[in-house]
């Protein structure tokens, strides 16, 4: 030990002597700068000042002064604020005092909205130039939101952007939708194309953390540049990359809790047994839970007895009983809504970035990882994303540079196999509370239930990887005239597995009986690719106060996919589920074939396009796109077509007599009107004849197995050519006080022309189905309105607000109904059959009068009408519905159930959604910020036949019972108690 000091004392002498290094290194290259933020009008207080290159800043204070450490006389500091053009002030023509730097900053006034730079098809303009309906968004005002992914990062944030997620469940995406409904048609869709830096992909699996900006493209002007692709709207994706200094790493991290906040309250047991009761009574039948069970039901809910159920009454003499069948003999009292999801489900993400680089290379590299858990009880839903992206660009020379990125993404999901089966509907109308969760030996219990398959039942897994690869060479040879090639090709592998696997219940000794005696496992494995090459070339002149810009190039694209599905009856080993261990067998050991599909399918597009953009002093603004596809999914002779598109503007406040409003920055007049094919069909090649075929389906053996088949094929009408999407847009953008008030207004009216409708009616002795045909048209028109403020105050508080509200609505121009069929049976709901005139989403219903308090009063109104109310069913009494009489012709029904003759039905409301808003709120205050976000719809009328809403339907298991159910009629001497003031009947 004695030998070993020297060595500790020594160490401690370097550790000591480096300190000291390090400190004196620090201290002696400890620099400051202070002085003034001003502008001609005098200090300018929260103006940002950092070190370039370095992520810390201040802010000035009330007084326009600042201070901030520099490491070394070559720093260059950056000075911003909202309003003036940022500058950057190197040190080096700068002079220390004692270690000081004294550097007063005069700041310029900068119409943002003028100088911002917007990206849109091809290339990029000023803002203040658009003619089309663009609206973009910063990456910074969407990365911190406690979202999943980055589509629903967007809800609220653009007006038009229309963002639903329709369910919970950790392996749903959001459906992204662009003003309002484009397509009826089962035909093609109606869905925008998504590119992630010019390269069609998916914007759910990209981190939010390398978004850069987002432009949205919403009218044919816009969007016509992409084509058929684009025709209803486009979603341009920028993301981050490198830049010029040292480098520098970010991490950060969030964690999330999530709650279900709108779960259905059920009725307790002994409510929902008098409920039912109730229900019976009132359809003159017998009670449906017996004295016995209504007795031990009170007796479970106060204690007196510890049991859910009871021996099965009916069990043969001598052998061991099961439990009773749960809905018959149950006694328990379980909301099963709160049983079934968690409470709180906890998610998380990570990112960490890395950028820097030379003014002749720089780079970007990020990872994300993401992790969610769901809210799912009794077994586990989980959601993953691991990321990661590279990014390098590099100028080879004053003419000519390289860009390149790769991007590599997994994502997993994890949920139970029973999941995907109607939970949440089977929650409503099987969850009965009187339903025992577990038996009364404490094994969980089914009859059936959702919680034991849910537990037991088995997994569906799913694991996707993607990679994106874009070269992009970028030739300049003379100012002005730039060539751009790119190639993006992208792959995407996935893998589902899916185990459905035998359940139990337990007898009433606890002895194993199989209640789902299938197994089997299902796996799927796909693979695509996309290949897409770009070449257009552009120049860009200005000759005194006209500007000149023209665009030309071709694009084309190829897809091609193929996957295999197999399934096999039969798990041998539960905890080794995989098609290898099954058996191939049903539980009674009867030979089950296993089933196997698989298929390669392809398309390609190819387009030529060009655009002009012209101005004259930023005041008159004129653009024109043209663009000349075609795709493989249609046949030869109707493959091409051509689209054009033109738009204008006029900035008012360029004009000389505006000069005077200084506070005028923007105010801009714009319209633009143009047409875009649709080539996104739901089929690959519906325009072709195929013949089916199948495998060993025939109802014959031949040599004892059944023959392959095939069938004739349909018809297909020669005539099936390309939608057309038509857009007028007028618009109005302006902005206020230097550029801290700006917005816009949009109306539009969009027609989806020559749509594949249904079939018109030919004879029966076509001995075939009518082929479909272009023969539906319809519109969709409506308006946005989007309104921003920012500012800082002086004493360095930064807040701003965002408001964004659009509605529309989507009506029948031309359909194949000449009858004028309302469909959706006679009775409330919405029509399910299209009519040229009419809306969409329009519900047809009823009137009522009230709910009848007596049998007189009943008997009053029945005799108003020539039929009573015999059209919806008979013994009318009271705490029934009163029908009016709508048409005032003495009888009360649906009459022919067309529009010219719908009997007593009318328009009562419309499914569509109005006056969609979004409003964000942010605060920031030195290191400190605080933001705000409300989103939602004000108005939309539905119509819910479901037992959610109603309770006691006519089918007793497809009924439920919860609390909102209660407001029904009941007279004196319920057991529930009256209730003659009510909702429900």
């Amino acid at each position: 030990m004695m030998k070993q000091l020297p060595i500790f004392n020594k160490a401690r002498t370097i550790l000591v002597l480096l300190f000291l290094l390090f400190s004196y290194s620090g201290f002696a290259q400890s620099l400051v700068v202070q002085g003034v933020v001003r502008d001609d009008k005098g200090t300018i207080p929260g103006a940002t000042v950092k070190v370039k290159g370095e992520t810390s800043s201040v802010l000035a204070n009330a007084n326009g002064a600042y201070k901030i450490n520099v490491p070394t006389k070559e720093a260059t500091i950056v000075v911003s604020y909202i309003g003036y053009v940022t500058r950057e002030i190197s040190l080096k023509d700068f002079n220390a005092a004692g270690g000081i730097f004294t550097v007063d900053i005069d700041l310029q006034p900068s119409n943002s909205d003028l100088s911002e730079v917007v990206v849109v098809g091809f290339g990029t303009q000023k803002k203040v130039d658009l003619t089309g309906a663009v609206s973009t968004i910063n990456g910074k005002e969407i990365e911190n939101r406690p979202t999943l992914n980055a589509v629903q990062s967007l809800e609220g944030m653009i007006p038009g952007l229309n963002i639903t997620q329709s369910d919970g469940a950790l392996n749903t995406n959001p459906t992204v939708n662009i003003r309002g409904i484009g397509s009826i048609s089962s035909f093609s869709s109606a869905t925008p194309l998504i590119l992630v830096d010019g390269m069609d992909a998916s914007l759910t699996s990209l981190n939010p953390e390398d978004i850069e900006s987002i432009s949205v493209l919403k009218d044919a002007a816009a969007a016509a540049i992409y084509g058929s692709r684009g025709a209803f709207g486009v979603i341009l994706v920028t993301t981050k990359k490198g830049k010029t200094g040292k480098t520098v790493v970010n991490y950060n991290n969030n964690f999330r809790l999530s709650s279900p906040i709108t779960l259905p309250k059920e009725m307790d047991s002994y409510t929902f047994a008098l409920y039912f009761n109730d229900a019976a009574a009132n359809a003159n039948e017998a009670p449906i839970f017996a004295a016995a069970q209504l007795q031990r039901i009170q007796d479970f809910q106060s204690g007196k007895i510890n049991y859910s159920d009871i021996p099965n009454p009916g069990a043969a003499p001598g052998t061991v009983p099961l439990w009773a069948d749960g809905y018959a003999y149950g006694n328990d009292n379980v909301d099963w809504f709160k049983t079934m999801y968690r409470p709180i489900a906890v998610s998380q993400e990570h990112n960490i970035s890395v950028t820097g680089g030379t003014d002749k290379t720089t780079y970007y590299l990020s990872g994300n990882y993401m992790g969610a858990d769901g809210l799912i009880n009794f077994n586990q839903d989980l959601s993953s994303r691991y990321g990661v992206t590279a990014k390098i660009n590099t100028k080879v020379s004053d003419i000519f540079s390289i860009n390149y990125s790769a991007r590599s993404i997994r994502e997993q999901t994890q949920q139970p196999s029973a999941l995907g089966g109607g939970l949440y509907e089977n929650l409503g109308r099987q969850g009965w509370p009187t339903l025992p969760l577990y038996d009364p030996n404490g094994y969980l219990f089914s009859a059936p239930s959702p919680a034991l398959g849910i537990a037991q039942g088995g997994l569906f897994k799913h694991q996707q990887d993607s990679q994106y690869q874009q070269l992009q060479l970028v030739l300049e040879p003379i100012k002005g005239w730039k060539t751009i090639a790119e190639l993006n090709y992208r792959t995407v592998d996935y893998f589902d597995h899916t185990d459905n696997l035998s359940t139990v219940n337990h007898d009433t000794q606890g002895n194993p009986v199989p209640i789902s005696s299938s197994s089997s496992v299902t796996e799927k494995g796909y693979k695509e690719n996309y290949f897409e090459s770009n070449i257009y070339s552009s120049y860009e002149k200005s000759i005194r106060k006209h500007y000149f810009k023209i665009l030309v190039g071709e694009q084309t694209e190829q897809f091609a996919y193929h996957d295999v599905v197999a399934s096999r009856n039969g798990i041998i080993v539960p905890t080794l589920p995989t098609i290898n261990t099954t058996s191939g067998n049903s539980y009674t050991g009867a030979v089950v074939p296993p089933t196997v599909s698989g298929q390669y399918q392809d398309w390609s597009t190819a387009a030529v396009f060009g655009r002009l953009n012209y101005n004259f002093d930023e005041k008159y603004l004129l653009e024109a796109n043209l663009r000349y596809d075609g795709s493989s999914r249609f046949q030869p002779g109707k493959r091409w077509a051509l689209f054009p598109s033109f738009s204008a503007g006029w900035n008012l406040a360029k004009e000389d007599f505006m000069k005077n409003y200084k506070f005028v920055n923007t105010f801009k007049f714009r319209g633009s009107w143009g047409q875009a094919g649709n080539e996104n069909t739901n089929s690959f090649y519906p325009t072709y004849v195929t013949e089916p075929v199948s495998a060993a389906n025939g109802a014959w053996l031949v040599n004892g197995n059944p023959p392959n088949t095939a069938s004739a094929a349909g018809l297909v009408s020669s005539t099936l050519t390309w939608e057309t999407v038509q857009t007028l847009n007028l618009a109005l953008d302006w902005g206020f006080l230097n550029d801290r008030l700006t917005g816009s207004f949009d109306w539009y009216d969009r027609k989806t022309l020559n749509m594949v409708g249904p079939a018109v009616e030919l004879p029966v002795t076509l001995g075939t189905p009518v082929p479909q045909s272009n023969n539906t048209d319809l519109k969709t028109d409506g308006w946005e309105l989007a309104i921003a403020w920012q500012d800082h105050l002086q004493n360095g508080l930064g807040y701003s607000f965002r408001l964004s509200l659009s509605d529309n609505q989507t009506t029948i121009l031309r359909y194949p109904n000449p009858t004028g069929a309302l469909g959706s049976g006679s009775l409330t709901g919405t029509s399910t059959n299209y009519i040229a005139g009419q809306k969409v989403g329009n519900i047809y219903g009823y009137t009522t009068l009230g709910i009848a308090q007596t049998q007189a009063q009943m008997d009053a109104h029945l005799a108003t009408s020539s039929n009573g109310q015999n059209f919806f069913g008979s013994s009318w009494g009271p705490g029934d519905i009163m029908y009016a009489d709508y048409n005032h012709d003495g009888k009360i029904d649906a009459g022919a159930n067309t529009l010219a003759n719908p009997g007593d039905r009318h328009i009562i409301g419309n499914t569509t959604p109005r006056y969609m808003f979004g409003f964000n709120m942010h605060y920031d205050y030195k290191n400190f910020d605080l933001t705000a976000f409300f989103q939602g719809v004000m108005k939309e009328d539905f119509w819910n036949g479901s037992y959610y809403f109603w309770g006691v339907t006519s089918d007793l298991y497809h009924s439920g019972g919860l609390t909102s159910n209660m407001d029904f009629w009941r007279p004196a001497g319920d057991p529930l108690g009256a209730n003659t003031n009510n909702y429900q009947a």
